[in-house]
C-alpha cells in the first residue's frame, strides 16, 4: 500500500508541475512522466490492459504529437492573447466540478464498498479476450469492417486521379 500512496503523490506532484512550468516542451515531458505514474497505478490495481495501452498510446503515440505540435508553433510571449474575464471564470467554474467530481468519488470509493472490491481477475487481459470474443464478438467484427471501410475511404480521397493531373 505504500507503494500506491508514493506513485500517487508522484503524480500528483507531476501533474501539477504540468500545469505550472512555463516553457511547454518541459510541461510536455511532466505529463509524459504523469502519464508513466497512471500506468504504474494501473499495474497496481491488476489492470494490465489499460496500463499497456495508456503506456503505448498516451506515452507514445499522443506526447510525440503533442511535442511535434510545440515544436511546429512559434511560442513567442508577445503573440499570446490576454484572457478575458469569461474564459477565468469558465475555468474557476471547471475547477469547481473537478472538485465536486473527487468529492463525490471519494464518497463512493470505501473499502467496504463491494464494487471497489470486486474481483480480482477483472483486469487481466486473458479475461477481457474471453470477453470480447464470446460475448461481444459481432459488435467487435462489425467495427473492424467499419475500420476497415474508412481506411479504405481514407485511401481513395488521398488518392490523385491520374485524368486530372
Amino acid at each position: 500500500m505504500s507503494i500506491f500512496y508514493l506513485v500517487a503523490f508522484l503524480a500528483i506532484i507531476f501533474a501539477l508541475m504540468t500545469i505550472f512550468t512555463k516553457n511547454p516542451v518541459h510541461s510536455v515531458l511532466y505529463l509524459v512522466v504523469t502519464f508513466f505514474t497512471l500506468t504504474i497505478h494501473y499495474i497496481l490495481l491488476n489492470a494490465q490492459f489499460l496500463a499497456v495501452v495508456n503506456f503505448i498510446v498516451y506515452m507514445g503515440a499522443i506526447m510525440v504529437l503533442f511535442l511535434f505540435v510545440l515544436m511546429l508553433l512559434n511560442l513567442n510571449e508577445e503573440s499570446e492573447p490576454m484572457k478575458s474575464n469569461l474564459v477565468k471564470i469558465m475555468g474557476a467554474v471547471a475547477g469547481m466540478c473537478l472538485i465536486a467530481t473527487f468529492l463525490g468519488a471519494f464518497k463512493v470509493i470505501t473499502p467496504d464498498n463491494e464494487m471497489v472490491v470486486g474481483n480480482a481477475e477483472i483486469g487481466l487481459v486473458k479475461n477481457l479476450g474471453k470477453v470480447l470474443f464470446n460475448e461481444f464478438l459481432l459488435p467487435f467484427e462489425i467495427s473492424s469492417i467499419l475500420l476497415l471501410t474508412a481506411m479504405i475511404g481514407a485511401v481513395l480521397l488521398a488518392k490523385k486521379d491520374p485524368k486530372k493531373v
